[in-house]
């Protein structure tokens, strides 16, 4: 069972992060900002930074890693699919999406220290659609994301714990544009974001008992501002078999595109006697507002910005604020199977990073989901769902619909224990 673990993390691992987002929204920026959420947060409406079981990986909040025991391995892989319904004016339309989402492991690495390494999403982008134009018609699509590959480490004593998540963080984003004249023939331009670049979340908690049954937990984290690195550039391409695709503006990232200064917020409470209650709270808010995103020009205006045309316009941000609350509740610690599974809901608000011509976009959902055990009992089969929507103020521009189904298996495995042979 462990070497397969081990290698399902490998390839998983080489193979990158391959869940994609189905939204027109997800054409700005950098897409459609993930949380670092695995599938049993995501069903608690995506808290953790207050979370530090120990049977479960948290990202969130890597101070986490520590409460892990020293015989105790974990590997979490998580998938999902979701079903988007959008509306603008009287136009519908309907498009789904989905995969594997993360892959994640933890381990200890003495009695007060843990770790983990993983693969997460950190942005996702995912979009296709049509309009026509003067003379013609434009067709647009995207495709891509940002993923981060982390190794995270943390330690532990009289209840404080102290933790840090390195990451490499890598990925292309697509952004298509085809443009379409009745006189016939058709363009492509290409819009490219290469992203190689490193970061860093530093979390923090503090667990509190007054007796074996009670713990109150308060948790923070905090990524500083810092410049992106990587490339991006245009490409335009004529629809013929004869064409190549000519480079006709070009830009190094670095001072010119930055990642914004993140803090979360957390504070949980569990109860767990003969039943096991675990409520949380959490906030986060990201300074997007002081993170450039620059404009692209071609080739003749990074002499002169007054000749030709703008290739892709920079823009400005709002600061991202996010607030969600959730509730796990396992009817019975020992009892029967059905007593075991743990039952979860979750809530959401918040707004997005995103400023389009001066409208704001704010997303809420509401969540819910099981986790059903294994017969040995550590092993963790987590199944939810949530309902989220998406619509942008104060223009009406398009509403979004969400129905995401989440998938996730957390194995428990007892490693480093050597049996005694009588």
């Amino acid at each position: 069972m462990k070497i397969k673990i081990l290698l399902a993390g490998a390839l998983l691992s080489a193979a990158g992060v391959s869940a994609q987002t189905s939204s027109p929204y997800s054409m700005y920026g950098y897409g459609i900002i993930g949380d670092r959420a695995t599938s049993l947060q995501s069903q608690m409406g995506g808290v953790g930074y207050a979370m530090n079981s120990g049977r479960q990986i948290n990202v969130m909040n890597p101070a986490s890693y520590a409460a892990i025991d020293s015989l105790t391995f974990l590997f979490d892989l998580g998938a999902d699919v979701s079903m988007l319904w959008s509306k603008e004016g009287s136009v519908k339309e309907r498009s789904t999406g989905g995969g594997v989402n993360y892959v994640t492991m933890q381990f200890p690495i003495c009695k007060f220290m843990g770790g983990s390494v993983g693969l997460i999403p950190y942005s996702s982008v995912g979009y296709a659609f049509g309009n026509e134009i003067q003379h013609g018609v434009l067709e647009n699509s995207g495709s891509g994301g940002i993923n981060e590959l982390y190794l995270g480490v943390s330690g532990k004593y009289a209840g404080f714990s102290l933790g840090a998540n390195i990451s490499y963080d890598f990925g292309n984003i697509v952004n298509d544009v085809f443009a379409t004249p009745v006189s016939g023939g058709q363009t492509k331009f290409e819009h490219v974001m290469q992203v190689r670049d490193w970061n860093i979340n530093i979390g923090a908690q503090y667990t509190a008992r007054w007796n074996r049954w009670n713990k109150l937990v308060v948790g923070a984290t905090y990524s500083p501002r810092k410049s992106m690195r990587g490339k991006t550039f245009v490409t335009q391409q004529e629809a013929t078999q004869e064409s190549r695709p000519d480079t006709i503006a070009f830009m190094r990232m670095n001072d010119k595109y930055f990642t914004p200064t993140s803090i979360g917020a957390g504070i949980s409470y569990t109860f767990e006697k003969n039943y096991r209650l675990m409520v949380e709270a959490d906030v986060t808010w990201q300074q997007w507002s002081k993170a450039p995103y620059a404009a692209l020009y071609g080739p003749d205006d990074v002499l002169n910005q007054k000749k030709g045309e703008l290739i892709s316009a920079g823009m400005d941000f709002y600061d991202r604020t996010r607030y969600a609350f959730g509730v796990e509740y396992i009817p019975r610690l020992r009892g029967s199977y059905g007593q075991r599974i743990s039952y979860r809901l979750g809530a959401y608000t918040g707004q997005d990073y995103l400023n389009i011509n001066g409208n704001k976009v704010k997303e809420t959902g509401v969540t819910c989901g099981f986790g059903f055990p294994t017969p040995e009992g550590k092993t963790m089969i987590n199944l939810g769902l949530e309902w989220k929507t998406r619509s942008a103020s104060p223009q009406k521009l398009i509403g979004e619909n969400y129905l995401n189904v989440t998938l996730g298996v957390n194995f428990n495995e007892v490693w480093f224990w050597k049996r005694k042979i009588r």
